[in-house]
């Protein structure tokens, strides 16, 4: 196990490498990257965020948020993905999501032990709202449950848990792609090219996000299709109903609107996933589920534009509130 080193995010943030071994899927020795924000002790809990897709750990306003209010703030670059990504991998693949418990079971550990064995709340975004829920499902079936390793609450940020799109691509393409990804399954899939999302973010361009678009490029990562399938595969668990042992709050805006290029529009919308899936999908992550909708938020909420980004941060702090994770 590695020690902690400073972190490229600079000052009060440091990082820490997870070696995972040999890759299943045949890329090498494979690692996961768990970076924290310096604790200012004392703290009440901690919280470990997960990225999505063609995504990383970079929002230091969300790890202040959280360090405000009395959380050790941690969060985790997967196998393959942002830091973690080594030379000749191909970013974010994974054919099975549940190989992706190694990184989050060994954080969960390093974080307890870092802690003094402090209820930890989850967050995830995206693809990783995804991820978090399975692996939830799966450890809470182990003896003691979520709640006896230590997990106390989920917060997901437009979690994917259907396939945009046309109704085809949910049955006969979902069938289609998996038939391919036992022949090629790193081969990539021909997607319209957008860079509309990306673009509305980075500094660069439209946004007002600084943000390393090695990790995160404005166009995204090519999507392929063993990782897809194992996406779909995923989503088909979520839909047959989980347990995931803790309450959880779901965060969402309130509307849709996807573009191949850059309009105002997209400022005010998420441009990734449809909204609706995600309304209709939530309650399947168990009991104690609350939804709550961002009027004009981004695809993810925590880097929306100022109103819909403020209306976010209350929303997790009064479910923090009613939860008891948030005391003072």
């Amino acid at each position: 196990m590695t020690d902690w080193i400073p972190d490229e995010l600079g000052d009060g943030y440091e990082r820490r490498t997870i070696p995972l071994g040999s890759d299943p899927d045949g890329e090498g020795d494979v690692e996961a990257t768990l970076v924290r924000r310096t604790p200012a002790e004392p703290f009440e809990a901690a919280v470990l965020y997960v990225h999505g897709f063609s995504d990383y750990f970079f929002q230091t306003e969300l790890a202040d948020f959280f360090a405000e209010r009395g959380f050790a703030f941690y969060a985790l670059d997967l196998r393959k993905c942002g830091r973690s990504r080594r030379e000749g991998q191909t970013g974010h693949y994974v054919s099975d999501l549940a190989l992706y418990d190694a990184e989050l079971s060994e954080s969960l550990r390093i974080i307890r032990e870092e802690t003094g064995d402090k209820p930890v709340v989850l967050s995830a975004h995206s693809t990783g709202g995804l991820i978090l829920p399975l692996w939830l499902d799966r450890l809470n079936r182990t003896p003691g449950g979520t709640q006896g390793a230590g997990i106390a609450g989920l917060v997901l940020n437009s979690p994917w848990f259907d396939l945009q799109g046309k109704a085809w691509m949910r049955t006969f393409g979902t069938r289609a792609i998996e038939a391919f990804s036992h022949i090629k399954p790193k081969a990539f899939i021909k997607l319209p090219p957008t860079d509309a999302y990306g673009t509305s973010l980075h500094v660069s361009a439209h946004g007002e996000w600084e943000f390393d678009t090695t990790y995160k490029p404005l166009e995204g990562f090519p999507v392929t299709y063993g990782w897809l399938t194992a996406v779909r595969r995923g989503q088909a668990v979520l839909h047959r109903g989980l347990d995931i042992g803790v309450p959880s709050l779901v965060l969402r805006s309130d509307r849709t609107r996807f573009a191949s290029k850059y309009t105002p529009e997209v400022d005010n919308a998420d441009a990734v996933l449809d909204v609706r899936q995600i309304a209709r999908w939530s309650g399947c992550l168990g009991d104690h589920v609350t939804v709550v909708p961002i009027d004009g938020a981004r695809h993810d909420v925590f880097i929306s534009l100022d109103e819909p980004r403020k209306a976010a941060y209350a929303a997790v702090d009064a479910w923090l509130r009613a939860s008891r994770l948030l005391v003072s």
